[in-house]
């Protein structure tokens, strides 16, 4: 074994990677809450600058599986598509089978240069978790609480404020409303044969509400929907925490443009549109499974160094100091202050390892599991 990769499996290792990410990100979060003076002045500044402060943030994760696990991205789609990604505003819709699927999708907005302008649908217990919640509360992001007839109000106040974002925007959206699981995706297909729907053999039913508000209201700002489908060879199941060990995975994304004009805006036929969408999506995975390909000519984005000369910034900046600050306590010979510290460390590594159970699925949310919950 070599020694970076012996160094990728090493707890102390990944414990400074997360210091520089938590440390970081409080210090990028405090710039976000000072750059709140330029809303009432600028506000297509205020955006810029924080466009640039979450890229900053997020694009360290980038870093883990582009340059630390060297994880391979590959597209699968065709040249119209190709030359239009990353100059338009879009709505993304993605699979959510797996632990870093939003890893996968930074990544190609990072390749594509919309990393910092990116946006989701985000349920609302996020707006509570450090760094991830308080940076996207900067951004803009849209959260709701995943019960429509509150949602209503504040998800369409949210989407019409981005009309006018200065920045090409990725908004998406996990139709399916929560990750993949077979408990999930029995119940799922029980609701769609009571509504008279195909069955899923891959996908939860998607929930249309989101959907077809987010298209309504984005009419006029975004140009198309990119479908997204999301697998990895060898049927592997990759994790966060896989990434941060090294371990390398290769992603394969097809890709498929639809231009706005091509969806009803009549709400029930978008909801249908979207059914079927599913559907294709659902054969698409087949596909795969069967051939191990996705259709179309593919294409690997190059990587662009950012992701990496940021986080060596990062790195120089907090680390020296930390190791000047380590080696005074151990060099005091101060019981107290040796525990103290010791005593940080462990609840630092707690912390960080909360934040990567954020992407965790089987501590994901329940959300899917209502009408199981009745039937028990």
């Amino acid at each position: 074994m070599g020694l970076l990769a012996y160094l990728k499996t090493q707890f102390v290792v990944h414990l400074l990677i997360g210091f520089v990410f938590v440390v970081s990100g409080l210090l990028l979060n405090a710039l976000q809450l000072c750059s709140l003076l330029l809303w009432p002045l600028n506000k297509q500044l205020y955006r810029r600058v924080n466009c640039r402060l979450a890229y900053s943030l997020w694009s360290q994760l980038v870093m883990l599986l582009e340059w630390w696990s060297c994880t391979e991205c590959t597209l699968f789609t065709d040249a119209d598509t190709l030359r239009h990604l990353g100059k338009e505003h879009v709505v993304i819709i993605l699979n959510h089978n797996f632990e870093i699927d939003f890893l996968c999708g930074w990544t190609m907005c990072e390749r594509y240069g919309v990393l910092g302008s990116s946006k989701v649908l985000a349920k609302r217990e996020l707006l509570c978790v450090p760094l991830i919640g308080w940076t996207w509360y900067f951004l803009e992001i849209v959260f709701c609480k995943r019960k429509w007839e509150e949602d209503r109000d504040t998800v369409i106040q949210g989407l019409r404020r981005l009309a006018d974002y200065p920045e090409y925007m990725w908004f998406l959206l996990y139709c399916e409303g929560t990750r993949f699981t077979e408990k999930k995706h029995r119940v799922s297909m029980e609701v769609a044969a009571a509504k008279g729907l195909p069955p899923l053999k891959y996908h939860l039913l998607p929930r249309t509400k989101g959907f077809t508000t987010a298209v309504q209201c984005l009419r006029g700002t975004v140009s198309a929907v990119y479908d997204v489908t999301l697998n990895f060879r060898a049927n592997k199941n990759p994790s966060l925490l896989g990434i941060l060990y090294g371990k390398k995975y290769e992603a394969d994304m097809c890709v498929r443009r639809f231009p706005l004009k091509e969806i009803p805006e009549d709400e029930k036929e978008a909801a249908q549109w979207l059914h079927k969408l599913y559907q294709e999506k659902d054969a698409l995975q087949e596909m795969y499974n069967q051939r191990g390909t996705f259709p179309g000519e593919p294409f690997k984005p190059p990587r662009r160094p950012w992701t990496l000369l940021n986080f060596l910034f990062w790195a120089t900046v907090l680390l020296s100091p930390l190791f000047s600050f380590v080696l005074g306590i151990f060099a005091s010979g101060s019981p107290v202050l040796i525990l103290a510290f010791l005593g940080f460390v462990g609840a630092a590594s707690l912390g960080v390892r909360r934040l990567i159970g954020v992407t965790e699925i089987e501590k994901g949310s329940s959300y899917g599991d209502q009408e199981l919950r009745k039937k028990e």
